[in-house]
């Protein structure tokens, strides 16, 4: 244990002095949890501060048991961020990994388990009320998702998500679907198209290739991904541009790939588990769940046209 505990303590002290200047960024990072309950694994844009400077942002954490934190409220904003605890209501998920507001529906979002459950909430002040919850249709053998993102264009919604893939083996599978809601509220998704993804970075065997996915106002995929070789890291991620997705007035969903992803960021010591570009800013908020050493969060002009 108490060699546990120096090894620890010295990754924080690197991750500490790294964090000023990782590779591929230009400013810091802040610590929004020092342990491994409370990584960022989604991040869903809230609404800007009264100021304007700053976002409020939901942010999932992937526990797993009875009583566990599942989402958190962040306020963040250059040199500091505010965190409180969100009350969830409900069917209580297990290992939420990602988190999107629903377009035109105020106070309304999706979040997605690793398995593939997908809870409609209602957040009211400091309460998330499950409103409904239904599985991804066409789930393929091994998935695990760690990725969920809205498009909304030409009056239609839609939805991408990924089997985060792992190493040279197996790619990340990227899925698409049209999506509408019952009149009860459950989340209901059309016809499925999926395309394989590889990662132009990390390179690792267990590299995930789509650890998170946030698409521009203009279709631009921002897809994260991520590597790790434990609870203690060393980790490393990037952060790059996959595609193009369209969506048409007929509720067509067509998503292009890139032949080789174009890398906009590396970030050796991090493990990004969320993206998030903000609408109408060129600015995504990156998130982290770096296990023992709890999560991260920073921004990056990733999401320009």
């Amino acid at each position: 244990m108490l060699q546990r505990m120096a090894r620890l303590t010295a990754a924080t002290a690197l991750l500490t002095l790294l964090g000023t200047t990782p590779a591929g960024a230009d400013g810091p990072w802040q610590q929004v949890g020092g342990d491994a309950r409370s990584g960022v694994s989604g991040i869903a844009f809230e609404g800007r501060t009264e100021d304007g400077a700053g976002v409020h942002a939901l942010v999932v954490h992937d526990n797993k048991g009875t009583g566990q934190k599942r989402l958190s409220r962040i306020t963040h904003w250059e040199g500091s961020d505010g965190i409180s605890p969100i009350t969830w209501n409900g069917a209580e998920p297990v290992d939420l990994e990602a988190i999107e507001a629903i377009p035109q529906m105020p106070e309304e979002y999706l979040a997605l388990a690793g398995r593939g459950i997908v809870y409609r909430l209602k957040v009211v002040g400091s309460t998330a009320t499950v409103v409904d919850y239904a599985p991804l249709p066409a789930i393929g053998e091994g998935d695990d998702f760690e990725s969920f993102a809205l498009v909304a264009q030409n009056g239609q919604l839609a939805a991408l998500w990924a089997d985060r893939g792992a190493g040279a083996a197996r790619p990340a599978m990227l899925y698409s679907a049209p999506l509408t809601f019952a009149s009860w509220g459950q989340p209901q998704f059309g016809s499925v198209t999926r395309r394989a993804y590889r990662a132009t970075y990390p390179t690792d065997d267990e590299a995930r290739h789509i650890s998170d996915i946030s698409v521009t106002d203009s279709g631009r995929i921002i897809v994260s991904s991520a590597a790790d070789a434990g609870d203690d890291g060393p980790f490393e991620s990037a952060v790059s541009e996959a595609g193009r997705v369209t969506v048409s007035a007929s509720g067509r969903v067509r998503v292009t790939l890139a032949a080789s992803p174009t890398v906009l960021g590396t970030f050796p010591q991090y493990k990004i588990e969320g993206v998030e570009c903000l609408p109408g800013s060129t600015d995504a908020v990156l998130g982290t769940d770096d296990e023992n050493l709890g999560g991260y969060l920073r921004s990056m002009p990733f999401c320009g046209a």
